[in-house]
């Protein structure tokens, strides 16, 4: 993909030696819509155009137009058009293109998996630019570009739609890339405009000829142009055929022309043309066109075996019968329709013996591995070692920013190899790996189901086996993990580091299942042989499960020791940033230390280390930062802001097409809006969870039945929320009440005893009682275990002690709980007076935090005591206007003013940008807006100043 100046191109002709274009005949409706997309984009809204059409309908010069009258309105353009060669390119040429024409960018990741990372970059810089002047993107020949500008393409115009940033893509109508049909769905579904281009009538062709010709066609001519069926690039090239001759203009051209045997088809046409130049042209154009639409002279010399300076009189020839442009600093085929005339005039033996030349030349020469394996690709095999090298180059660069177009082209590669070759399983599993990445889960399973049963060697299959169990873990099915973890454990004589990696998984499935037991017991002496790896992320991988034991153990120091020392020792290795939630040292950590006493720390961690995951582009674990920042504040009492991070968490890993997005998401959105009172949307977010949770997984079932049996509860049905409790809270494994941060426990408790169900309230019981004698939680574990023992014996000195317990923990959701407990058993022993009191704080805290169903609980009990509140507060889904947004979203608004992009004020508050991009959406929608500008406007107008003030 090259980036372009379209301005002056002519119908299809960019990089020809015509420097004025002619007029643009037969699209004005399409102009028309044209403008009113820029219109759209200079007041202030994003907007996307599609400009479809077959080959030669002038895609490309409407798209000239539009750069021309966007430039003329002052638009910053950023152009940029695809070829064939790049369907197989890694990175992204839309980056590339704004790189090197000023736009802002972050460097480089060094990561495995750079989706984010690039989406992130692009975003950031058209963000930018769209802050100084409307920016126009416009991408040519889209139906080629490379896997991860389309992926940029699906993405960012629904996440830029409220920047002034005009989309604007050509794209041939006959495409049959699957990834580019699913961008076309996705800008569907955003609104975009679509301009189908089809035919032009007689009359709009004989002015296209005229305009050539500098005369009108002669009737004989004007019938020919029948022949073209209504295509204007046809038209001009038939008409430029003859334009020196005269004859067009005549009717005794007509005669001529048909008895000279001139065909009627563009290929016969552009045959005809390169017949009649010297052997040397018409080498040169056959070799080029292989090639591609550019290509190096030097190339086509070696392919040859000339040396260059002996094809000079053919490129002169080339060049002057307007074939060729030699305007850059390759030869370019004057558009794309003559380069595939000439390629397909080749028979397909020569076809292909020459696509195989040009993948060993190129190979030879440093081209780029995607140029090298279309070419291998288009000669359809087969392939040597050194093609299959390049191949394999090809795929795993592209894997990074492409995934899913990698695994494609892997298991292209690997059709290209006989059935028994080695290489071919490599490559397969290759494949599997990574569609395991994205939401194609199901093609990569199927795709290790039909490769297992080969009769692959031990190690082979058992690398399979692991990538799979990897793939089943991602998905939320660890009981199929372990099928295939414990096949591969049984084959013989595998290495000990892939013994080592295949047991570290089994443990890790166990601790997923919540069987401590069984992960305990995984292969003796499995932590000490991580301890002798000499890869940092299996070490630091080790302390981490040595911490998880330890946590769901409830030896919570041990396990916080253990999980500080991870994290120091990853960020002193690089390499060990890179593993899998929730091995990742910084993520497990605040986990922990949301059940200590030192929660206050947990946001610290979250948000560095969230921020150094988003600057790497660890896009696969960016869902999982967020999830845990909405654990974590929803620990702390901050509803609407733990609803923004799992909206957010939702959000990447969409964009990212991950799956599952991870169900503690949904869970803290049911909980959430449970509290706010829409039980309706907590019903949907816990079905979602439940969807996403995996087929027989454990994984999220605290979080699942947490989640679920506070709605039966809140929708008055005791006996079923007792029983979601029951079923995932057993008795044989009482700490994996730990996978719950603490102030959830007594709710546990209280809907345990409102379901009869007394003995798991004191199993609870029983578990909080031993974390409280662990110096790191003596705070929160006594509070809640005064509250559990309030709640079991009906004690009103317990529950007077939890409030007290709860003042200094920083958790106001569990503060209100014990507050409102005790105001109820106060009232049943007739102390109205205290009772009262208890309330009145539990409904201010209530209050405080957006919780507006349970404040409308409380003022219910406060009117039974015969005082009359103000109406509970509504939840922001169901307010609009200025002053429903939050405390957090009127923090963005002087942000706004001041001129920040979204990624500056993501800086600026020491947020993810994704949490800002929710944010902003959220204020849009209450707001009745879509524009940054209206946002600006609405602003000014209420006094509200850049610098926060008003």
């Amino acid at each position: 993909m090259h980036s372009t100046d379209p301005a002056g191109a002519d119908a299809g002709e960019r990089g020809s030696r015509t420097t004025t274009a002619p007029i643009l005949r037969g699209r004005d409706a399409e102009i028309a819509a044209a403008l009113e997309a820029l219109d759209a984009v200079s007041g202030g809204r994003g907007a996307c155009v599609v400009v479809e059409g077959a080959a030669g309908v002038g895609k490309s010069r409407l798209l000239a137009e539009l750069d021309r009258m966007a430039r003329r309105s002052g638009f910053d353009v950023v152009s940029v058009r695809a070829d064939e060669l790049d369907q197989y390119a890694a990175g992204a040429a839309l980056q590339s293109a704004l790189q090197s024409s000023g736009g802002s960018h972050r460097a480089l990741a060094a990561a495995d998996d750079q989706r984010l990372w690039l989406l992130d970059s692009i975003a950031d810089a058209l963000e930018d630019r769209a802050q100084r002047a409307p920016v126009a993107v416009l991408v040519d020949d889209a139906q080629w570009a490379d896997p991860a500008t389309l992926f940029a393409l699906r993405t960012l115009p629904g996440r830029l739609a409220a920047s002034r940033i005009l989309w604007a893509l050509a794209v041939r109508s006959d495409t049959e890339r699957p990834t580019v049909a699913r961008v076309r769905e996705d800008l569907e579904r955003l609104g975009a405009r679509w301009l189908t281009l089809g035919p032009l009538p007689q009359r709009e062709l004989r002015q296209i000829a005229a305009d050539i010709l500098g005369a009108a066609p002669s009737p004989g001519f004007a019938r020919l142009l029948r022949g073209v069926a209504g295509n204007p690039f046809l038209a001009s090239e038939l008409a430029r055929a003859f334009a020196d001759t005269g004859v067009a203009r005549t009717e005794t051209g007509e005669g001529s022309l048909l008895r000279q045997s001139i065909p009627l088809s563009f290929r016969r046409s552009v045959a005809a043309r390169v017949e009649r130049l010297p052997e040397d042209a018409v080498h040169l154009l056959q070799v080029g066109s292989v090639l591609g639409r550019e290509f190096h002279l030097g190339t086509a010399a070696r392919m040859l075996g000339r040396p260059v300076g002996s094809l000079l009189a053919g490129v002169e020839a080339a060049l002057n019968c307007g074939l060729l442009s030699g305007d850059g600093p390759r030869l370019a085929f004057r558009h794309v329709l003559t380069r595939q005339a000439v390629h397909d005039n080749l028979p397909l033996a020569v076809r292909t013996a020459l696509h195989r030349d040009a993948a060993e030349c190129l190979s030879g020469s440093g081209a780029r591995p995607a140029e090298v394996a279309w070419h291998v690709v288009m000669s359809g095999g087969p392939v040597d070692e050194d093609a299959v090298s390049t191949l394999v180059t090809a795929v795993r660069e592209m894997s990074s920013s492409a995934p899913d177009a990698a695994a494609d082209l892997a298991q292209r590669v690997a059709g290209l190899l006989p059935a028994h070759d080695p290489r071919r399983i490599v490559l397969l599993t290759d494949a599997a790996e990574y569609l395991g990445r994205t939401r194609r889960v199901h093609e990569a399973l199927d795709l290790v189901d039909a490769t297992l049963p080969e009769g692959l060697e031990p190690l082979r299959e058992a690398r399979l086996r692991l990538v799979a169990a990897e793939i089943h873990q991602a998905a939320g099915d660890d009981a199929a993990a372990m099928t295939h973890l414990s096949k591969a454990l049984d084959l013989p004589d595998l290495p000990s580091d892939l013994r080592v990696r295949l047991l570290k998984t089994k443990a890790t499935g166990h601790v997923y299942l919540g069987d401590i037991t069984a992960a305990e017991e995984t292969g003796p002496g499995l932590v000490e042989a991580s301890y002798r790896s000499e890869d940092p992320a299996v070490v630091v991988s080790a302390m981490v499960f040595q911490s998880q034991i330890s946590f769901y153990r409830g030896h919570l120091s041990r396990a916080l020791e253990r999980a500080e020392q991870a994290t120091r020792r990853a960020g002193a290795q690089a390499a060990a940033l890179y593993l899998r939630p929730p091995r990742i040292p910084a993520l497990w950590l605040a986990t922990v230390l949301t059940a200590t006493d030192r929660l206050a720390e947990t946001e610290r961690v979250l948000r560095a280390g969230q921020r150094e995951a988003e600057a790497l582009g660890l896009g696969w674990s960016l869902p999982h930062w967020h999830a845990a920042r909405a654990c974590a504040l929803l620990e702390q009492g901050a509803l609407d802001d733990a609803a923004v991070e799992a909206e957010a968490g939702l959000m990447v890993a969409q964009e990212l097409e991950i799956t599952p997005p991870t169900p503690q998401a949904r869970s803290v959105l049911a909980l959430v809006e449970t509290r706010r009172g829409d039980l309706l949307k907590a019903g949907a977010h816990l079905r979602a969870a439940a969807a996403g949770s995996g087929t027989g997984s454990r994984r999220y079932g605290p979080w699942l039945a947490v989640a679920g049996a506070c709605l039966a509860d809140a929708e008055g049905e005791d006996g079923e929320a007792a029983a979601v409790l029951a079923g995932s809270f057993v008795r044989q494994e009482p700490t994996r009440l730990l996978a719950l941060p603490p102030s959830h426990w007594p709710a546990i408790v209280r809907i345990a005893l409102r379901g009869g169900d007394r003995s798991l309230g004191e199993c609870v019981a029983d578990v909080v009682r031993g974390l409280s004698e662990e110096a790191v939680s003596r705070q929160i574990a006594g509070a809640v275990s005064a509250h559990v023992d309030g709640l079991l014996q009906q004690d009103s000195r317990a529950l007077a002690s939890a409030v007290t317990g709860y003042r200094s923990t920083g958790r106001p959701g569990a503060l209100a709980s014990a507050c409102e407990d005790l105001g109820q058993l106060m009232a049943s022993s007739g102390d109205t007076v205290s009772a009262i009191a208890h309330f009145e704080e539990a409904a201010h805290l209530a209050a405080a935090s957006g919780a507006g169903r349970d404040q409308e609980r409380i003022r219910r009990r406060l009117r039974r005591l015969g005082v009359r509140t103000a109406p509970a507060r509504t939840h922001p889904g169901d307010r609009q206007g200025w002053e429903e947004l939050t405390e957090s979203e009127r923090k963005l608004i002087p942000l706004v003013v001041e001129g920040l992009t979204n990624r500056a004020m993501a800086d600026r508050l020491y947020v993810s940008v994704h949490t800002v991009n929710t944010h902003m959406k959220h204020i849009f929608t209450k707001l009745g807006i879509n524009s940054r500008v209206e946002l600006t406007r609405l602003a000014i107008e209420r006094g509200i100043s850049g610098d926060g003030g008003v």
